[in-house]
């Protein structure tokens, strides 16, 4: 079941957006709604989100096509809308979503699997702070 608002809800949400602050763009954080993992982040423009929240699939604002964009549009992997949460700033949304198949354009679940966090290693061999990428190299 997808989040659908009213005319007269979408147009009290949007109204609290302040898509000012960005040019006109405001930051969108995607959430898996069941795993809570952090599916992607992207752009709305004032019309992506009207559309979304209209039909409950999630539409972005594409700054290199320079287009707005329903998520899944080429492969199929939609994101189905189940909550909208603005943050205390007014300028950044959170949508919780249930993914139907994988996220990434690269085949992932998930558009966050690049990990460069620093780690401490403590073993007999390694005892310092080091990328993930380093670590495998060095220890």
């Amino acid at each position: 079941m997808a989040l659908i608002l009213s005319e007269e809800d979408l147009e009290r949400f949007i109204g609290q957006v302040d898509f000012r602050k960005g040019g006109g763009l405001v930051p969108i954080i995607t959430q898996d709604a069941l795993s809570d993992k952090v599916l992607m982040q992207a752009f709305m423009d004032e019309e992506a989100q009207r559309l979304t929240l209209r039909t409950g699939e999630m539409h972005y604002w594409s700054r290199s096509r320079r287009r707005i964009w329903l998520n899944g549009e080429e492969s199929g992997n939609r994101q189905i809308v189940q909550n909208a949460v603005l943050d205390c700033g007014d300028d950044t949304i959170l949508f919780k979503v249930r993914q139907l198949g994988l996220c990434c354009h690269t085949g992932r679940e998930t558009c966050f699997h690049k990990p460069t966090l620093a780690l401490v290693i403590l073993n007999e061999h390694c005892e310092t702070s080091l990328t993930l990428k380093a670590i495998r190299q060095v220890c």
